[in-house]
Formats: structure tokens, sequence, C-alpha cells
């Protein structure tokens, strides 16, 4: 999670880390799994305890855990910001999960979970918009010759920006966007379960035109460049799989052919603060120019740094300040 990482012992806060693989092996297995469940969903489930509780063994079963002594030495251990892994990294996991909201949004409308809530999805939508309508304007300018003018007419050139939204789960992060005023918009996810759940919500609110396709970023099948690549929790979700951090260099390998030249990428997370974030994309930047041969920084980075959301309520705890969630906007190079 971005800034702090909570003390279990505190029971005001919030539960944002998952239970481990580890603790997933343990001899409550059932129990464990069903309380990591319960995180995903603020409205609830139609299925009884002992329903949830099958559901949840299902997956475990599914997504063939090993003891945490069977993995390799590199792999026991948290990755550089002591993230552990988790079955929420796990497709299995997400397969299961997004069945179980199918099931409920088909026999009661329910339209699942808003991951991270319903005020952070809106203050994401809502800076977004004016990130993008401030680069419309001029006010953000790309620090290289061969990037084309963003210079634009503000509001109205919003119907122009290519947004995809990678993991978009129950896809409402794209209805914010449209209400926004972009309408260029496209979501994609692994679980056929989510996108199937998305265009039933998309169809019955009015946004018939967002596109929603079976996905997965890390071996993605897209083609198209987009100006706007929304994350929100699947850079955490990825660090959560026990090969998490092999997983993430293959993650901005993928984000970087996502975005076109001059777009924006903006990450939210609830793992990572702005500082790891920039930590990350920084040694992304080094990786990439050392295989052209190229020195890294300045004008030659693949991401740089542009903004980040300052509004979130934060928290004092063991001397330092930090937040839940983190929202940072990095600019696409446009060599």
């Amino acid at each position: 999670m971005a800034g702090i990482r909570w003390p279990p012992e505190d029971s005001d806060l919030v539960q944002t880390r998952p239970a481990t693989a580890g603790d997933l092996v343990s001899d409550d297995d059932r129990s464990v799994a069903a309380d990591s469940w319960s995180i995903k969903s603020d409205y609830g489930s139609t299925l009884d305890d002992d329903q949830r509780h099958v559901d949840a063994s299902d997956v475990l079963a599914g997504a063939n855990f090993r003891a945490a002594s069977d993995y390799s030495s590199d792999k026991d251990e948290p990755d550089a910001n002591g993230v552990e892994s988790s079955m929420l990294g796990l497709q299995s996991y997400w397969d299961a999960t997004y069945a179980e909201d199918l099931a409920n949004y088909n026999e009661h409308g329910q339209e699942g979970e808003i991951w991270f809530g319903a005020e952070v999805m809106d203050t994401v939508a809502s800076w977004t918009r004016t990130l993008c309508l401030n680069m419309s304007k001029g006010h953000i300018v790309p620090g290289d010759n061969n990037c084309e003018s963003v210079s634009g007419d503000t509001v109205s050139d919003l119907p122009s920006w290519s947004v995809l939204d990678i993991g978009t789960g129950n896809g409402l992060l794209l209805h914010e966007l449209a209400k926004q005023g972009f309408s260029d918009l496209t979501g994609t996810d692994y679980s056929q379960g989510a996108i199937d759940l998305a265009r039933n919500i998309a169809l019955r609110d009015g946004f018939p035109n967002i596109t929603f396709l079976v996905d997965d970023v890390l071996e993605t099948k897209q083609e198209r460049k987009f100006r706007l690549l929304m994350d929100k929790g699947t850079l955490d979700a990825i660090g959560l799989h026990p090969d998490g951090r092999v997983k993430r260099i293959k993650y901005w390998e993928s984000v970087m052919n996502l975005v076109a030249p001059g777009g924006l990428l903006v990450i939210t997370s609830c793992n990572n603060t702005k500082d790891e974030l920039l930590q990350e994309v920084e040694s992304f930047n080094q990786r990439s120019m050392g295989s052209q041969g190229s020195e890294t920084g300045g004008d030659h980075a693949v991401f740089k740094y542009i903004d980040h959301i300052r509004t979130y309520p934060t928290i004092m705890f063991g001397g330092v300040e930090g937040s839940r969630v983190s929202t940072v906007a990095f600019l696409r190079n446009c060599s």
C-alpha cells in the first residue's frame, strides 16, 4: 500500500494488504481464503458462509499453491517494495471472483467492487481530466522536438484522447471517464468473467460505446497505441504474483508499447508510494536505455514523471506521513 505499512493490530484501519501465499497454506486454508475474499467486496456476497468457504477452497485448489518452503529463495523474500506474494496475484483467483460477481449481477444487479473505493475512483477520473486538458492547452509539453503539437481546444479535445484501462474489472472507471468527456474508451482484462460483467453494466448504464476486450497486459494482443493508459490496481495485482518482480519488468515493457509517443500513463496503487513508483520507472528507463546503448535521463527516458494526486487523506505512523493510495502520471517519450 502507499505510504505506510499498516500495523496489523490496528483494527480501525482498512486491511489493504491481502494474506500471503504462505498464510494460505496453513491448517485453516478455507477460512483464510474466505477472509481474503472479504476485502474485495464492499457490497457483500449473496452466498452464505459455507458456500463462500467452498468457493474460496476451489480457488485455492485451482491455484496449485506450494508451501512457502517450496519456493526458490528469491521468491521466499518480499520484493523490493516489501510486497509478499498472494492469491490475489493469480488469474485463478480473479476468474473465480468475477464468476461470483457476474452471478451476483445477473441475480441481483450488483456491480461488484470498486477497487480502492468510489471516492478514489471519482478523484482519479476528475484529476485525469484536468491533467489531459492542461496537456491539450500546452501546459504540459514533452521535452523533445520529435513530438507533434499537443495544443488544442480544452474540453472539445477530450473525445480525441484514445483511452485504455488495463485490468478494467467491472469497467466503472471508464464510466467515470466518459462522464468527464472522454469517448474513445477501451477496457481490457485477462478474466472473461470481468469482461462479461463490464459489458453488461455498461449497456445497463448507458455506455454502449465503451469497448471491452479479453486481453492480458503481459501478453497483450493489442496493436493500437493509446494516448492515455489507466492502471488502477493492475500493477499491484501483478506484483502479488509469486513471480511478481519478473512480471513487473514485463509490465513496463508492455505498457511502453501500449502508450503512444507523447501520451500519458496514470497509475493508481495501494502497494506502492509515489517515490516507489518513481524508482521503478527510473529502473525501467535505465534498463531500456541501456539495452539501446543510450545514456539514461533527460529526454532519453522512456517515461517521465509529470504529476501526482495530492488530495488523498494522509496519516502519521512511526513518524512517517503517508496515504493508503497513490496516483502518479508519467509522460511517454516521443522518440
